[in-house]
């Protein structure tokens, strides 16, 4: 193993030179070096466009998916989808804390890892079981943080299946606080996901009650539960791989101006135009989903001259894991929403 280093590149195997991140393995030996924490492994929330592909893949058939997820780790040293190159995050307890590590946790404290499981080397001995409908692995294993990997402890008054199930997607509404000012119309592609029911809440408390927050939702499954919470001026359901379509649905609610902000939060490909057409020029498109190609986004916009901000969906975002876990606090249908959606069985 090379000499230590804070971002991790001890771990690489090859290629040589990468950070952990873009390394395609990493050592995954379960022995915590000094500048490293060491967990036992609860569960995996896999992020959504990860889970959702490997779902498919295996037509739903959980020990396909089981199959898929080993060897992904036992080939990679962690789990990293080679076709969405997303991860995750892990829930676990602290096993063990390097002697260089200079911060508040200890040995039995629960925490929920606040980076990706594409950078975080994993070992996986048994999974346990798949839940299809929380993205969610149950598994016997370890992992590694390293000295610069942040997380969260979990908290005393939230359960910690339901905190990871929030944590997982911490960035989303965090960065929402930053982007929607006063007076905003919002867009939200996905909004009845639980990324997107954070981002639909936290807009409507910026945007306030001079702005608007538009919900776009695949189908109407959950369409009930996102009317309930009343965060959303309007909810349509629509196809974001149709971007005419959303464009014109759009237009029709905001007296053909367009949006000052859209959130795409969806887990499916070809989804940039959609979220590019109804924005305004001026405005301000934020690409959360790790299935976004920023080539189509990039190439896109420059062919229908738009020249709306656009931003990456970086998952760190300052204080994002209190901004998150305060709305479940703050909002009690918020709490039970997630409660029915992502609490134990």
């Amino acid at each position: 193993m090379e000499k230590l280093c804070k971002y991790g590149t001890h771990r690489v195997i090859y290629p040589l030179g990468a950070l952990p991140q873009s390394a395609d393995k990493l050592d995954n030996n379960m022995v915590c070096q000094d500048n490293e924490i060491l967990i036992q492994v609860k569960t995996l929330n896999i992020d959504s466009a990860s889970f959702t592909q490997i779902e498919d893949a295996a037509n739903k058939d959980k020990e396909e998916m089981k199959r898929m997820i080993l060897e992904i780790v036992n080939q990679r040293g962690k789990m990293q989808n080679p076709v969405t190159g997303s991860g995750g995050m892990l829930l676990g307890t602290v096993k063990e804390v390097g002697k260089s590590i200079a911060k508040d946790v200890k040995a039995g404290d629960e925490i929920a890892s606040l980076v990706s499981l594409s950078l975080t080397p994993l070992k996986i001995n048994k999974i346990l079981a798949i839940h299809l409908d929380k993205d969610q692995v149950d598994i016997e294993g370890e992992a590694i943080l390293f000295e610069t990997g942040i997380f969260a402890k979990i908290p005393s008054d939230i359960p910690s299946h339901i905190a990871l199930a929030a944590l997982d997607v911490a960035g989303a509404p965090a960065q929402v606080k930053n982007l929607v000012k006063k007076g905003n119309s919002v867009l939200i592609l996905g909004a009845a996901g639980k990324s997107g029911v954070l981002c639909a809440y936290e807009a409507r408390k910026q945007a306030g009650p001079n702005g608007k927050v538009i919900g776009i939702i695949h189908h109407d499954t959950h369409q009930a539960e996102l009317e309930a919470l009343n965060i959303c001026d309007h909810i349509m359901i629509g196809n974001a791989k149709n971007p005419m379509e959303i464009y014109e649905k759009v237009m029709a609610v905001t007296n053909n101006e367009g949006v000052d902000v859209t959130i795409n939060v969806v887990n499916v490909q070809n989804t940039e135009m959609a979220s590019i057409l109804p924005t305004k020029s001026t405005g301000i498109v934020y690409f959360f989903s790790m299935a976004t190609s920023f080539t189509k986004a990039a190439l896109g916009a420059e062919g229908i001259a738009s020249e709306a901000l656009m931003i990456i969906g970086n998952g760190y975002t300052a204080n994002h894991a209190k901004i998150t876990l305060d709305i479940l606090r703050e909002s009690k249908e918020m709490f039970y929403l997630f409660q029915k959606r992502y609490g134990k069985e």
